[in-house]
């Protein structure tokens, strides 16, 4: 089973567009083959960014708890605190986005799935390599696929 950890805008594209783009994850985690890890600091950008105004698009209080509900059913909660001290993560350049990072390593992620442009530019630094794999969700979709 793979242990995952989305970005927001990852579970923005599952939960609130029904993005075909988050479709292989979905079936992922129906099938069993992959389980969705969370902290509070990741579920609590989350609630935030639902409230948010999109225009036509905005999610009145009964969308967003109805998300937000859909969510807590698929994720298993993790402490980045229980994360090995040692284990040194680079800095990402978007500070609100280091706490991805510090929850793939706590939750021994494989892969830390993203469209984030500063999170999948940690992934093209050359350097010491992260103990989990940055990928946007075409390229977990080829990897779930070949997988399967």
């Amino acid at each position: 089973m793979q242990r995952l950890v989305l970005d927001t805008n990852v579970w923005l594209d599952w939960l609130v567009f029904n993005d075909p783009s988050a479709q292989p994850i979905a079936a992922a985690v129906g099938a069993g083959r992959a389980r969705i890890h969370i902290d509070a600091a990741c579920e609590a950008e989350f609630v935030r960014v639902l409230a948010y105004d999109r225009g036509r698009r905005t999610l009145d209080a009964d969308a967003q708890a109805v998300c937000h509900g859909q969510m807590c059913t698929i994720v298993h909660i993790s402490d980045p605190a229980a994360a090995h001290p040692l284990m040194r993560l680079p800095d990402c350049r978007d500070p609100d986005d280091q706490k991805f990072l510090e929850l793939a390593r706590a939750c021994g992620a494989d892969f830390l799935v993203s469209r984030d442009r500063a999170l999948l530019e940690i992934a093209r630094r050359k350097g010491r390599p992260l103990p989990f794999t940055i990928v946007t969700p075409a390229a977990l979709a080829h990897w779930l696929e070949a997988a399967a």
